[in-house]
């Protein structure tokens, strides 16, 4: 019998086998976007039911994950790299996915930030190890799009995230949200194991026995990546307050439901999500095609117009004209994807794309993700209990505050990789 991982001589995919894996990898990354942010959309009716404030909505939404990111990232991008991305990418699918169902029986708080923890160690391990098969089967000319499709996944999962949770939310409550979605990823658990198939060890270079921390310090130790992660650290504090609580802005301050907001924003934060993780791509492959001379200027350029257009948004009368505002911020975050990832790979050279990833993800994912939401949910609280109008609004201008860092970061950034040669 043909098997769906055969390669060619050079290790690399072809044809339909190709597209079995990127559309596996899309359905787990769409899995791990929608167990991840369905506590935002539905984080209203989480707060009614147990009695929650604003500031334990970012706890529960922010330093859970970047706990588990800074401890256990690396490690397990270690594991994929050196062993077997299949395997680490199982195990945690199964492990967030449990613990997304154990989330629906929560009865209060404690029980849910527990759950919560859980779901961010699976999900340490599981961009690294997507990153990693990619690294290994797809040909460096066509990783830029691979990596766009993996990410598409974010976009992908938070539509159906939102606009799913959000008509699940309103018709069976929020519990039945999360009990469905774990089910789902425990049962693509199973396919991703039969479809992935067995990884042959990855090719490497002289450096293959440098210990891992080592190497990670060698690595942050050249000044365009240490600037790609500067990038994705303050990229953390751009994006981590906009996905917490957006969706409780809009229904506090422009009066929408749950589901209104699932399938108004929900549905635009995806179709632009969607888009810019495939178009990011392609201009990235495009982009090195013609050299990798100012590499990161298309993306700076987007986060510079989100962030003035995000802080408009914060203040607008019209709801609607708010989430439109909105849209410039949700393409950047998608837009940009590939480009960090893509150059984060390029940089550090074969062998090293998991921990490329993982430095991105525990730059991007420890003290924005930790600090941001909990700060926001301060100022909210502080501003309400002060009788300030729309302290929630006042709180989320540090996203739009971050994101001029962020372009800032991405120009300095692709000026010091235009100043040297690729790593592989």
């Amino acid at each position: 019998m043909t098997d769906l991982t055969l390669r060619s001589a050079s290790g690399y995919t072809s044809g339909w086998r190709t597209g079995a894996l990127l559309a596996t990898l899309l359905l787990v990354s769409s899995l791990s976007q929608i167990d991840r942010i369905l506590p935002f959309i539905l984080a209203e009716s989480i707060r009614t039911d147990l009695g929650l404030t604003d500031t334990q909505i970012g706890l529960l939404t922010g330093l859970a994950f970047a706990v588990c990111y800074t401890l256990l990232a690396l490690p397990l991008a270690r594991a994929a790299d050196r062993g077997s991305p299949r395997l680490v990418l199982v195990l945690c699918l199964l492990l967030w996915s449990a613990m997304t169902t154990l989330g629906g029986l929560a009865g209060g708080f404690v029980v849910l930030a527990l759950t919560r923890l859980g779901v961010a160690v699976g999900e340490a391990g599981g961009t690294p190890a997507g990153h990693a098969l990619i690294a290994r089967r797809i040909r460096p000319e066509r990783r830029g799009l691979a990596i766009g499709l993996f990410a598409m996944g974010i976009p992908l999962g938070t539509m159906i995230g939102f606009v799913g949770g959000g008509m699940i939310d309103e018709a069976f409550g929020w519990r039945t949200a999360f009990i469905g979605a774990g089910a789902i990823g425990l049962g693509t658990a199973l396919l991703s194991w039969w479809v992935v198939g067995p990884t042959s060890p990855a090719r490497r270079t002289t450096e293959r026995t440098e210990p891992y921390l080592r190497a990670a310090l060698r690595l942050l130790a050249d000044p365009a990546f240490r600037w790609l992660i500067v990038s994705a650290f303050v990229v953390g504090f751009a994006s981590a307050p906009f996905y917490t609580f957006t969706a409780p802005f809009l229904i506090r301050t422009h009066g929408f439901t749950t589901s209104e907001v699932g399938l108004s924003f929900g549905l635009l934060q995806g179709l632009m999500g969607i888009a810019g993780t495939l178009v990011g791509g392609r201009l990235f492959d495009r982009a090195i095609r013609a050299g990798g001379r100012n590499l990161l200027v298309l993306p700076a350029a987007l986060f510079a117009v989100g962030a003035v257009t995000t802080a408009a948004a914060l203040f607008v009368p019209d709801g609607r004209l708010a989430i439109a505002l909105f849209v410039p911020g949700m393409l950047a975050f998608a837009f940009m994807l590939p480009w960090l990832f893509g150059a984060a790979h390029r940089v550090a050279g074969p062998g090293k794309e998991a921990m490329a990833t993982s430095l991105g993800m525990v730059a991007s994912g420890l003290a924005g993700p930790a600090l941001a939401p909990v700060l926001v949910g301060l100022i909210s609280d502080q501003a309400t209990a002060a009788g300030i109008a729309n302290g929630l609004g006042l709180g989320l201008l540090i996203g739009p505050g971050a994101s001029v860092l962020t372009a800032a970061a991405f120009l300095i950034a692709g000026a010091r990789i235009a100043r040297q040669a690729p790593a592989g």
